[in-house]
């Protein structure tokens, strides 16, 4: 049954099977497990064993997974997505001094897949668009930025004349995932079920990678990021001693 139209505006619908699967080896270090466990942990979340293994059929075929000699691991191209869902869970930061990091596009006669794929890129970095082609965000994140940035983009440090705080607003829709963050959490306090507590919590996921991280210096009062953060941190431990134990009865 989906949730659309729920009390608390979030329209979170069931994992399909591929997705539980995903959930799981993207939460799990090193994103590997034996096929007869994994079979029998996504059972778990209401998905049949025939469904299951269908899944990883095609999965591997698709180059989601990669067979190994006892089951399956994430894809290389995978484990960049969890390095990415690992940083947004646990991020890295400096304190701030006032500096943002700025980009100004420099590429042109890029097509249109190029340049979303660049847009795309930005915004995971956590930067934001102020203007076409101008790409800024408060200097406390402890990241490096990608090489390949150099030859499409100039890297600078500015300090706007704006307030910071209201600059922050402008770029964020900070309200709206604080109040996207809350309904998560409430969500997931109530969730009961193995298969509705990973829809949640999937969910919760997502939304963290949306996060800014910005100082907290501009960020509104009462901001529910880090009890986000917990909350995963704490399911997170719970699933691990799930694939601990199915690993002890094998």
């Amino acid at each position: 049954m989906s949730d659309s139209g729920a009390p608390d505006g979030l329209d979170l619908r069931p994992l399909s099977a591929r997705s539980v699967v995903l959930s799981l080896l993207l939460g799990t270090h090193p994103p590997e497990l034996p096929a007869r466990d994994l079979v029998r942990l996504v059972e778990g979340f209401d998905v049949g064993a025939s469904t299951v293994r269908a899944a990883l059929s095609r999965m591997a075929a698709a180059g989601d997974l990669r067979r190994t000699d006892t089951g399956y691991r994430l894809s290389e191209r995978l484990l960049e997505r969890q390095r990415r869902q690992d940083e947004a869970l646990r991020p890295h930061t400096r304190a701030w001094n006032g500096d943002w990091e700025t980009l100004v596009i420099t590429a042109t006669g890029r097509g249109p897949a190029a340049r979303a794929e660049l847009r795309t890129g930005l915004s995971a970095l956590r930067l934001a668009e102020l203007r076409e082609g101008v790409w800024l965000r408060p200097a406390n994140l402890d990241r490096p930025l990608p090489a390949g940035l150099d030859g499409v983009a100039e890297r600078l440090v500015s300090r706007p004349e704006a307030p910071a705080r209201e600059l922050a607003a402008r770029l964020w829709p900070l309200g709206e995932w604080a109040d996207t963050a809350r309904a998560l959490l409430a969500r997931v306090h109530r969730a009961r079920r193995p298969a509705d507590r990973l829809t949640a919590f999937a969910a919760v996921v997502r939304h963290l990678l949306a996060d800014p991280v910005l100082p907290a210096e501009l960020l509104p009062a009462d901001w529910p990021g880090t009890a986000l953060r917990d909350a995963y941190a704490r399911y997170q431990r719970e699933q691990s001693g799930q694939v601990r134990a199915h690993g002890t009865r094998t």
